[in-house]
C-alpha cells in the first residue's frame, strides 16, 4: 500500500519510513504541510496518510479539512502528534482525520492502525467498484426502457448501429436475460393445430 508520511522532524520520518518499508509498504515523504496536501490532492495520491499535527505553513488539521473539502473521502488519514488530550482527539476527528496516534508512537500500535486503514481503504474500493457495476447495469436498463425501433412485419429490432436483429439476439446482447421457446395458445390454434388436423 502506498502511504504518505508528513512530518517536519527528520527523525520521525526516518522511524516511520523504516517501519513501513519493513512491513512492505511504499512510502512517500513530505517535510511540510503544503507538500503533503499537494500529494494528497494529486491523481496518484497515496490511499493512507500519516500526518504530523504541527508542521510549517500548513498543519495536519488544515490538511485534513482541505482533503475532505476536496471530497477525497477514499484517503485514510492518521494524525500523529504529541497532543494527547481528549479535546485534541475530538478536534482531530472533527477536522476529518480517521484515526489518531500519539508520539512517541509504538510500532505495534502503528502497525495495527495501518491495518485498520488498509481494510477500510479496500472496503471503499470494493464499494466503489460495486457502485460502478450498478450504474452500468442501470444504464443498460435505461437503454432498454427507451424507444425500440421494431419492424412491423418480421418483428426484428434495429440496434444503435442500424443493424436489424431478432428480439432474442438484441435482448441477449443488452441484458442478462436468457430465453426458452414455447407456443402461446393463439399461435397454437392458428399455426400448429391446423397442421395437426391435416
Amino acid at each position: 500500500m502506498k502511504i504518505l508520511i508528513a512530518d517536519d522532524s527528520e527523525v520521525t520520518l526516518e522511524l516511520l519510513e523504516m517501519a513501513l518499508t519493513h512491513w512492505g509498504h511504499e512510502v512517500v515523504r513530505a517535510k511540510e504541510g503544503k507538500e503533503a496536501l499537494r500529494l494528497l490532492l494529486s491523481e496518484e495520491a497515496p490511499r493512507i496518510a500519516i500526518l504530523d499535527w504541527m508542521m510549517p505553513e500548513l498543519d495536519g488539521l488544515s490538511i485534513c479539512r482541505k482533503v475532505r473539502e476536496a471530497n477525497r473521502e477514499g484517503i485514510y488519514i492518521i494524525l500523529l502528534t504529541a497532543r494527547d488530550s481528549q479535546q485534541d482527539l475530538i478536534r482531530g476527528l472533527e477536522a476529518g482525520a480517521d484515526d489518531y496516534i500519539t508520539k512517541p508512537f509504538n510500532k505495534n500500535e502503528l502497525r495495527a492502525r495501518i491495518g485498520v486503514g488498509i481494510r477500510i481503504v479496500r472496503l471503499q474500493e470494493s464499494l466503489a467498484q460495486r457502485i460502478q457495476e450498478l450504474e452500468n447495469a442501470l444504464s443498460q436498463v435505461k437503454k432498454l426502457s427507451g424507444l425500440l425501433p421494431i419492424c412491423s412485419y418480421c418483428k426484428k429490432i434495429r440496434d444503435d448501429k442500424n443493424y436489424w436483429q431478432q428480439v432474442e439476439a438484441y435482448l441477449t446482447e443488452h441484458t442478462e436475460a436468457s430465453f426458452s421457446h414455447s407456443i402461446c395458445p393463439e399461435c397454437y390454434e392458428k399455426h400448429v393445430k391446423e397442421n395437426l388436423d391435416v
